[in-house]
This record gives structure tokens, sequence and C-alpha cells, in this order.
């Protein structure tokens, strides 16, 4: 049995197969779950509560909608072009699973190791602004049209930025595989955000207009196209837009934590002192830690829950922190490659979550732009401004490896001047979108 495990037929054909079937088990799910805590945080700042009444504390809301979908009557408009109807929500979510083949969830869990890993993942995610545009076109509607145009121009606009933005980091990893840029991020002992601050920004921006997330999204913009794109669809098959959706935020999230967070990487990688007395790095004690800080936290709110069913669920949910954090704790005897397994994914998985956490903020606090102002950030600011940061950043290596200047004061440099630049792009915009108003008074 060992050696069958240890034969390169399991290693790189049976595994990946297992690890791609786990994606696509558990993703709806998690989706489904994002949704729920993005509707619980929406509340939170709104002071509401948010879903309570499907299960506990609203815990089955997910399962009752995904039930409630796929029960709904599926509609087809008269007119439209049934194939490519039925089509286009599959592509969407089809490249957005595509997209997880080459996204390290840790250091041992990742299907495809490519030495092209960046470039595969967003080579196949751009291809599901197909499913948009055809669905929109598909439903023969205007509304669906309208929407499916703005969609493709957003996402013209900001996947050039934001494609822009990672070159910053790429040109300090000097990689395009996912795995080289996260040991290239732990033998410098720095993230890359810390060298490229300016990038990382870019990217955070075009990501949320890549994954039509509010303040940027225009493709569905209720109060002037009903629904957008996907405005003709209805039960399972309009879920599964949304579900493409969420999917896609989490590969977007996968990408910036490889790139710029130290993908799988503890915070201070470097650090080895132990714990007296053990062989245990006392760093490697923070998820155990972190378990049962939470824990802790629910078995606090277990008397202030008002039924009773509450009271049981919350504190199951410690128990299973508790559960979680023993894994943890036993993970850090076991040999060396399963402990960075399973303290890998921990960590990468609460930087996704993080970052996801990011988006949800930006969706409860910002205004939605004009789609006139959502392009002019586009072609006008972010764009010239990600062409100099990476000049900067290409700069700032040059001078770090070919004239000896510390890696970390060539990067503080040029970032401080591509923010000049900012500044200047930002005076500049303003003053040319002023101008037409000032026109108009006049007249």
């Amino acid at each position: 049995m060992t050696h069958f495990l240890a034969s390169p037929t399991f290693r790189y054909l049976i595994l990946p197969i297992i690890y791609g079937v786990v994606i696509v088990a558990i993703l709806p799910l998690a989706a489904g779950y994002i949704v729920l805590a993005e509707r619980k945080i929406m509340a939170d700042m709104q002071a509401r509560l948010g879903p309570m009444r499907v299960g506990p504390h609203g815990l089955l809301q997910p399962i009752a909608d995904a039930l409630k979908l796929l029960l709904k009557e599926d509609i087809i408009p008269e007119n439209a072009d049934k194939f490519l109807f039925w089509l286009a929500p599959v592509a969407s979510v089809g490249m957005a699973l595509l997209a997880y083949a080459a996204l390290p969830f840790g250091p041992a869990f990742q299907v495809a190791d490519l030495n092209v890993g960046l470039l595969f993942i967003l080579a196949v995610s751009s291809l599901g602004i197909y499913g948009i545009v055809l669905g929109g076109w598909a439903s023969n509607s205007h509304y669906s049209l309208l929407g499916a145009l703005r969609s493709a121009a957003q996402l013209v606009s900001y996947e050039t930025a934001a494609g822009l933005g990672l070159v910053s980091a790429l040109v300090w990893a000097g990689s395009l595989s996912m795995k080289a840029i996260v040991l290239a991020q732990y033998d410098r002992g720095v993230w890359f955000v810390f060298y490229a601050p300016v990038g990382f920004f870019i990217y955070m921006v075009g990501s949320v207009a890549e994954t039509n997330r509010a303040p940027f999204d225009l493709p569905e913009a209720e109060s002037e196209l009903v629904a957008g794109y996907m405005t003709e669809y209805s039960g399972f098959r309009w879920a599964l837009y949304f579900l493409a959706e969420y999917a896609n935020m989490v590969v977007v999230a996968g990408i910036a934590t490889t790139l710029f967070l130290g993908g799988w990487l503890r915070p201070f990688a470097g650090y080895r002192d132990h714990f007296p007395g053990t062989s245990i790095e006392l760093l490697n004690l923070l998820p155990t830690l972190v378990f049962l800080a939470v824990a802790a936290y629910c078995f606090r709110l277990v008397p202030r829950q008002p039924v009773k069913i509450q009271k049981h669920v919350m504190a199951a949910v410690a128990g299973l922190c508790i559960v979680l954090a023993g894994v943890m704790f036993a993970a850090l005897y076991a040999p060396a490659g399963v402990m960075a397994g399973i303290h890998g994914a921990f960590w990468f998985l609460a930087k996704v979550g993080a970052y996801i956490y990011v988006f949800l903020w930006f969706r409860f606090t910002f205004p939605r732009y004009r789609f006139d102002q959502l392009m002019r950030l586009g072609w006008r600011f972010l764009i010239p401004l990600a062409l100099v940061n990476v000049i900067g950043a290409a700069v700032a290596v040059a001078l770090s490896e070919q004239w000896g200047v510390p890696p970390v004061v060539s990067a503080i440099v040029m970032s401080i001047a591509t923010i000049a630049v900012a500044a200047w792009l930002a005076a500049t915009g303003e003053k040319a979108a002023s101008a037409p108003a000032r026109m108009s008074e006049g007249d």
C-alpha cells in the first residue's frame, strides 16, 4: 500500500482527480455559505439579525435556497436561442471551476502544478465573460444584452489593470508557477505585498470590478437594467451565474493570497524559535490558539441565545472548534509533510477569507459608480498607474540585483514614486471631470 501511495500513478493521476472531485463537491456548498456570511455581515453592519428562520441562526438557509431554486419553474423566453441560453451559465461556472486546477490551497493540495500556472488561471478565468455575453445575447432581451455589453467593457478594462498589477509581484518572484511564487516569498523572507503595495491595491480594485461586485456591479444594476445579463434567467440556471460569481471571488482571492500575501506561509515564516523543551515552533501554535479563542467566544455566547436549539448549536460550534484545535495541535507531531499540508491549508484559507471579507465590506460601504465613472477610473487612472507601477517594480528589482541596493529600500523608493504619479493622475482626472460641468454652467 505504501509503495502504491508513493508511485507516480497515484501522485500524478489519482491524487489530482481526488483533489478535483473535492473542489467540485465542496465549492457549491462553500459558495452558499459565503452568501450566508455576506447576509449576516450586512445585517450586523445595519444593526439587524439577517437570516434566522431556517435552522438555528439561519445555518440551513443556503440549503433551503438551493432546494427552492432546484424546484422553481425553469422559464426560457420564446424567441431565445435555447442551446446558447442553456450553455451560457454552464460556461461561466465551468471556467470558474477550471481555474481552480492550478490554484495551490497549500503545499500539498493542488490539482496541477503548472510552470505557467498563473497564466493558465488568468486565461481560463477570462473566458468566463463568454458565458455572460452569450447569456445576454441568447435571451433576446434588450436589457440582458445591455447588461452583457456593459460587463464585457468592464471586464476588458479592469482585467488589463489587474493583470498589470500582478506583474509587479511577478518581477520579484521571477516565475509563473504558483508554488514557485510562494517559495520566492519564503526565500526573500517577506510577502510581496510589502514590495509591491501599489500593485496589490491595483489588483484589489481590478478584482472587485472583474467579479461584478459592488461598487462596480454595473452589469447587474437593478435600477437601470432590471437585473442585467441574467434578467431572463430563472430557477437553477439563474443560480449558476451567482455560483460562478462567488467561485470567481475565491479564485481572485486565491491569486492575491498567492502572489502578495505569502500563499500558505504563516506570518513571520522565517521565525524559528521553539517552545521550551520541545521541537514545536512557537508560531506553529497560532492555528490551535485561534480555534481555542473562537471556541471560548462561542461558549461565552451560549447563555445569551434566546432559544434552546440555538444554545445547543452554539455549543456544538464551540465543540467543533475544539476538535479543529486538537487537529492543528496533533499535526505538530505528524510527519513534516502532513503538518505543512494541514497548517498551510489553514493559513491559505484564512487569508482568502480575509480577502473575501474586504469584498463584502466594500459592498456595504461604498455607493455604486456611474458607468462613465467606472470607465474613467479604469482607463484614465488604473491602467496608466499600473504601467508606471510595472516600470517602478522592474527598476526596483534591477537596483536590488544589479546595484546591490537592499530590496526593501528600492521597493519603498519606487512605491513612493508610483504614489506620487497616482496623486498627479488623480488631480488631472478631477480637473478633466470638472471641466464639462464648468462649461455647462457657463452656457
